[in-house]
């Protein structure tokens, strides 16, 4: 269960988040949850979105570069050690984050922690094996 997610890479200079966020934003674009890295020079902004193909249309149509990256979205309690627990599992199975971020669900006592691996397909075996709650791309679009 593997989520698609929008990686676009942009100067680093005042308007261009913004000029993004209107983009989408007039295109009926939902932004589910987001992460942004930066150097001096360029960020990498990281979107997931309700409705991907479109987002991908509308930020390449406005020369925009992306690209859609595969990661995985788990549910955990939005509790103290919650964070701990999932981790834990990954380091018993000697599983490295590349990167990950991290939103609440509304209304519910929940935590997505949404992850990226150099071998997606194990830490999904990992987490079903350890009983971690692996969302299905529908549901985290629809966030």
């Amino acid at each position: 269960m593997k989520v698609r997610q929008i990686s676009l890479f942009m100067e680093n200079r005042a308007g261009r988040l913004a000029e993004v966020a209107r983009i989408l934003g007039q295109g009926g674009i939902n932004i589910r949850a987001l992460s942004l890295a930066d150097t001096s020079d360029f960020g990498i902004l990281r979107l997931i979105v309700n409705d991907v193909d479109r987002a991908l249309s509308l930020l390449r149509s406005t020369g925009h570069t992306v690209s859609v990256t595969e990661v995985i979205a788990v549910e955990v309690s939005d509790k103290p050690g919650g964070l701990a627990e999932v981790l834990g599992v990954l380091e018993k199975a000697e599983l490295n984050v590349e990167y990950m971020y991290a939103f609440v669900e509304k209304a519910t006592d929940k935590a997505v922690l949404v992850f990226r691996f150099e071998d997606t397909d194990r830490a999904l075996e990992v987490f079903w094996k350890a009983g971690v709650s692996v969302l299905d791309p529908a549901t985290v679009y629809s966030l």
